[in-house]
């Protein structure tokens, strides 16, 4: 199933692993506060997702839209079977992309074992993807321009 993408969207795959990695950073460093779990969960199906889209602009040179992990694990998984690993944590942290940011009648409530297992495991995920991309955060520079300049 093909999907669309925006027009704005990076056509670099390193600049998608990049931002991967600043949401892993940031539910990192929400971590130290119960009040953020569910934005620490959010960063984390962010980092993911992003980190896949950026191993697909990799494999297949396209950009792929939505926020459906197990797709977007399912997809990665057609140019390397090891994706299927993570296929059942895809599923799970793919529920957070929406629970986790709004309120609902049954609210959703993270305990730190969990929000620590989510990012724990989010982090292994994250490390596999970048190994097969060869993708190091600490010696990338992001060049991309930022909006403000384009509209000059």
């Amino acid at each position: 199933m093909s999907r669309g993408y925006r027009d704005n969207d990076s056509k670099r795959y390193f600049d998608w692993l990049y931002y991967a990695h600043i949401d892993l950073l940031a539910a990192n460093e929400l971590m130290e506060q119960p009040l953020c779990y569910n934005t620490v969960a959010f960063h984390c199906q962010q980092a993911i997702e992003k980190a896949i889209k950026g191993y697909l602009l990799y494999r297949r040179h396209r950009l792929y839209d939505g926020h459906n992990l197990p797709w977007l694990c399912k997809q990665a998984m057609q140019e390397d079977p090891h994706f299927g690993q993570w296929l059942d944590r895809a599923s799970m942290l793919n529920r957070f992309y929406i629970e986790a940011r709004y309120p609902a009648d049954f609210l959703l409530r993270l305990d730190q074992e969990t929000i620590m297992r989510v990012l724990t495991e989010t982090a292994e995920m994250s490390r596999f993807i970048m190994k097969l991309v060869h993708f190091d955060f600490a010696s990338y520079r992001y060049t991309g321009t930022p909006a403000r300049e384009q509209e000059e």
